[in-house]
């Protein structure tokens, strides 16, 4: 009996375009970031469309029409591709290394080594606060290569900033 028969089916090939490996348990962040973002958005449109509506009821030129047509347009695209963004978010943490990936157009892995950090922040905004959300910021030599991750619970984001502050210190000092 041929023993590729039972061997199943070949594994997927890692494509160099696939930036987020499947052998990582990602973790995921909050869903209620996509509120904050979403109230963001808002807030900003907000301004814009009472300045175009202010504008076209006061001068009756139709370009203040047509521009109000196409920021609710764009507005409503921006919402569907926060609601994508957000759910895009993970981390992962390995033995030497933390896991930060987000982006749907351009797709963006992190990674960086607990013994290059220089220190970590927790933050949280007005609107973060009031959706009891945190992130975590981490900053490393190069600027370029600090990484944040947002959407976190307060609580899971001071574990995460105890832990890799502990990591951090245990591994630069075998430097």
């Amino acid at each position: 009996m041929n023993e590729d028969t039972h061997a199943g089916p070949p594994p997927a090939p890692v494509s160099a375009l696939e930036p987020w490996p499947d052998t990582v348990r990602w973790q995921p962040i909050s869903p209620d970031l996509i509120w904050v973002e979403l109230l963001r958005l808002a807030m900003g449109l907000a301004v814009v469309l009472i300045g175009l509506a202010l504008g076209w009821a006061f001068s009756g030129h139709w370009l203040f029409g047509a521009a109000l047509g196409v920021v609710v347009l764009l507005g409503g695209w921006r919402a569907v591709a926060i609601v994508r963004a957000v759910r895009a978010w993970g981390y992962a943490e390995r033995e030497n290394d933390l896991l930060v990936r987000h982006g749907l157009l351009v797709r963006r892995l992190s990674i960086v080594p607990y013994s290059r950090m220089q220190f970590v922040d927790v933050s949280a905004g007005p609107l973060e606060r009031a959706f009891d959300l945190a992130t975590v910021q981490l900053h490393t030599a190069a600027a370029a290569s600090d990484a944040r991750v947002p959407g976190l619970r307060p609580a899971e984001a001071s574990r995460l900033r105890d832990r890799l502050t502990a990591l951090g210190e245990d591994r630069a000092e075998g430097l």
